[in-house]
């Protein structure tokens, strides 16, 4: 993670241990090649494209801009994840965990009523008061635009900066310069795409 996030992480881990969870980061910085693997995996098949219900669906009977959009519901562009500035974390509460269970980052571990839930619960109780030391949720609801992830915190104090960094012509030719699978539709459509599912974020941060 970025260096700065570094201190207000450990301070939000040591409240959460003090009332009982065990605060893991699953999924911290990734880069570009990271991100461009996940991709073009879901694009050719090889790792699953979900609904919004993370039901996996059947890409062979979607057209290229449905399939962009099928991937881009739970999974990031290339160049537009926000896991690039180390300022975003996937979270987990590992007390809480089946021994020998693979966490998948779905609804149904978040929710209530799910193993994670009642860090979330906690987790929400914080963010809503200011107590979280800058983190919130950047996709906390659903904004007809990336799902939401309620395990997805990120540090504001930063990622509000590289957001507004993150302009369309950025985006625009670090995918154009990539072997981005499905690179025509994306382009053709990329002005949607940054305004649903990059900047079309929760705006309620401390």
């Amino acid at each position: 993670m970025h260096r700065d996030v570094v201190e207000p992480f450990r301070a939000l881990r040591q409240a959460a241990q003090a009332a009982g969870f065990d605060l893991r980061i699953l999924s911290g910085f990734r880069s570009f090649t990271d991100q461009l693997s996940i991709w073009n995996r879901k694009a050719r098949g090889e790792r699953a494209v979900l609904d919004s219900r993370a039901v996996p669906l059947d890409i062979t009977r979607l057209r290229p801009a449905e399939l962009v959009y099928a991937i881009l519901r739970w999974s990031a562009l290339p160049g537009a994840s926000r896991h690039h500035w180390g300022t975003d974390l996937d979270v987990y509460d590992r007390a809480a965990q089946p021994d020998g269970y693979e966490i998948e980052l779905i609804p149904a571990e978040v929710d209530p009523g799910g193993m994670f839930g009642p860090l979330h619960a906690w987790l929400d109780e914080r963010i809503a008061a200011g107590t979280a030391f800058g983190f919130f949720r950047p996709y906390d609801r659903d904004r007809n635009g990336v799902a939401p992830e309620r395990w997805h915190l990120s540090y504001a104090p930063l990622a509000t900066g590289y957001l507004r960094g993150l302009t369309p012509d950025v985006l625009r030719a670090a995918v154009a310069e990539a072997d981005v699978m499905l690179k025509d539709t994306v382009l053709e459509r990329l002005d949607d795409i940054y305004t649903r599912f990059v900047v079309n974020t929760n705006a309620d941060h401390p």
